[in-house]
């Protein structure tokens, strides 16, 4: 009889996790099995102890000719339908390379980085912010595969709920600074662009590697504008534009490097990063919130002037 394999799963975690509701809590209590089931038929032996983020446990493993990668096992859930489709066009070009896959669960093997050197270990924000640039540059020059989810639609969602959410926000200028954005994405959701967009990109989603000095990591796949992109390399180390003691100029500037890496239109980018700043309030109303976020309120009206 064959002895069954099964993982530890870190308490917090598992508290995290499953605070999520029910569903979060039925697939953490499988994840033990689930995890030694694909140890079993990748045949992979564990190389360290499991980290984890919001939404994943990531498994240091080694394959059976000894190469160094990573299990990763995450809940099959819209975000993470499409990683594979996406990880598999990019090729390793710029992102962590996808190694195995299966489908039904969304476990991914994949190659192994340095989880201790983020991109956010880079002390000079202008360097770093170049490298992020570079990388984003490669990642949206890839047209993307059929299947992905589309900033068209996502757009029209947007569009359609703005009315609705935006009497929940406390303040009248959050408010109109909300019918803005809306209003930007409505002007640009006919041209909602064909590029394969990482939807995450930040400091700490882009890891040090061997095949290459620095490699992303977690994408959610989307079919888009490159603009769609930008703000979450916006407010990377938020602290730090603040302390400038100008933060239009400093979130101009930054905003300025992206583009000119990515070749932008800056109007459109503009429109973009608005419409992105409209999602991340909607989901703040959705959660009950009724306040936008401080950096995501400087940066939209940093931007607004330029709309």
């Amino acid at each position: 009889m064959t002895k069954s394999i099964s993982i530890d799963v870190p308490d917090a975690f598992a508290a995290s996790y499953g605070a999520h509701g029910a569903e979060a809590r039925a697939w953490i209590a499988e994840l033990p099995r689930l995890g030694g089931e694909f140890l079993d038929r990748w045949e992979l032996r564990p190389d360290g102890p499991p980290a984890y983020g919001m939404a994943s446990l990531v498994l240091p493993v080694l394959r059976s000719d000894g190469t160094p990668a990573v299990l990763k096992l995450q809940q099959l859930r819209e975000e993470t339908a499409g990683t594979a489709t996406g990880l598999r066009a990019w090729n390793g070009d710029g992102i962590v390379r996808l190694l195995d896959h299966d489908e039904s669960s969304a476990t991914q093997l994949l190659e192994r980085l340095d989880a201790t050197r983020p991109l956010s270990s880079v002390p000079d924000d202008t360097t770093a912010l170049r490298i992020l640039a570079e990388l984003m540059a490669r990642l949206t020059s890839v047209p993307a595969p059929q299947g992905l989810r589309r900033l068209a639609d996502l757009a029209a969602a947007m569009l359609d709920q703005a009315p609705r959410a935006v009497p929940a926000l406390r303040d009248p200028a959050e408010q109109r600074l909300v019918r803005t954005c809306a209003a930007a994405v409505a002007e640009l959701a006919g041209e909602a662009g064909d590029r394969l967009l990482h939807w995450d990109l930040h400091y700490d989603n882009v890891l040090a590697g061997e095949r290459e000095p620095w490699l992303a990591i977690d994408p959610e796949p989307l079919a888009g504008d490159p603009g769609f992109e930008l703000l979450p390399a916006l407010d990377n180390r938020w602290d730090e534009v603040e302390a400038t003691g100008d933060v239009t100029r400093a979130v101009l500037r930054r905003f300025d490097l992206l583009t000119e890496a990515l070749g932008l239109d800056r109007k459109r980018a503009v429109g973009w990063t608005l419409g992105r700043v409209l999602q991340n309030a909607l989901w703040d109303v959705e959660d009950g919130r009724t306040a936008l976020e401080p950096a995501q309120v400087a940066i939209a009206t940093a931007l607004s002037h330029r709309w």
